[in-house]
């Protein structure tokens, strides 16, 4: 089978697809800044250090593919403009340290996946008249997050001019009762408490994290995919909506909605406030269209795996 190098390979999406791939008869290896002895079979480990623009030759010789999920936590710490700095330069320096390896590297690199965010579009306040979900033609924001993604997108981009093909994932709220949003949202619930952002009719673009590993792994396998695709689940659902049904699956009949004010959650966040409030409809169409089923495409489906199966 392959041999599939994963940046980020720590963090929630790559702990989760890590194992998949090796079920699958890949070999993966994981580049870190503190790479750890190989204890597993098919998971090996090399080093690489995105300030000093240096990483293990010997890692991008030896792939068919690469999956890159290397970035600094959006939703991690509060933004300051020296947090917002790292966010970006996460990801921009790392692309440029892989586009580096991949130019002056012989390699047999047939793929490059690579991780951007649904932050590209911004609020659905953006959307062109009767358009009723972004898509991926959709021009950047121009907001910080939009910002990110439009910088991140293009940092990765001359991957296609060494004649790799590379594919760009959008992904939306991913769901995964390891870390991620889910685990903020059943905070307030464990203490029966249902709460609701802002006014709760925000819509959620989301996806369930076995979803969003099967669209990595899909990406791997369809040579005709490129370019841009929305990993989002073909049903949004509005903020109250997804805090009911999460309240509900965990708690049954006993919780008490309550609504967290504009400004309080502006106090609490500062400017990423602006995230958990925007409503974003992003549409999924152009992947489902190339063939790729859903496991979890509502947010009952999801939650009832996450919460009611795997308790």
């Amino acid at each position: 089978m392959s041999t599939i190098v994963i940046t980020g390979g720590s963090g929630l999406i790559g702990s989760e697809l890590t194992p998949q791939l090796v079920a699958q008869g890949h070999e993966v290896i994981i580049v870190s800044r503190t790479p750890k002895p190989s204890t597993q079979k098919n998971i090996l480990y090399a080093t690489w250090d995105v300030k000093a623009q240096t990483i293990d030759s010997n890692a991008i010789a030896k792939a068919d593919y690469i999956i890159h999920l290397a970035g600094a936590g959006v939703a991690d710490k509060r933004w300051t403009e020296e947090r917002k700095k790292e966010i970006v330069e996460s990801r921009t320096e790392s692309s440029k340290l892989l586009i580096k390896a991949l130019t002056q590297t012989p390699n047999k690199v047939k793929a490059v996946i690579s991780a951007s965010a649904i932050g590209w579009y911004g609020d659905d306040e953006n959307l062109k008249p009767k358009k009723k979900a972004f898509s991926e033609e959709d021009a950047s924001d121009t907001k910080f997050l939009g910002e990110t993604c439009r910088l991140w997108e293009e940092s990765i981009n001359p991957a296609e001019q060494t004649g790799i093909r590379l594919v760009k994932l959008r992904t939306g709220i991913v769901l995964s009762n390891d870390g991620g949003a889910l685990a903020e949202f059943k905070k307030p619930v464990q203490f029966g408490i249902a709460g609701i952002l802002g006014s709760g009719k925000q819509v959620v673009s989301w996806i369930h994290i076995e979803d969003l590993c099967r669209l990595f792994i899909y990406a791997i396998e369809n040579e005709a995919l490129h370019g841009a695709y929305n990993a989002v689940a073909p049903i949004p659902v509005r903020n109250k909506e997804l805090t009911f049904s999460l309240a509900q699956k965990m708690k049954g009949r006993f919780f008490v909605p309550l609504h967290v004010p504009v400004f309080v959650l502006k106090l609490m966040l500062g400017e990423m406030s602006v995230e958990v409030l925007k409503s974003a409809t992003v549409s999924c169409d152009k992947i489902q269209a190339t063939g790729f089923s859903f496991l979890y495409p509502d947010i009952e489906a999801a939650l009832e795996d996450l919460i009611i199966k795997k308790r």
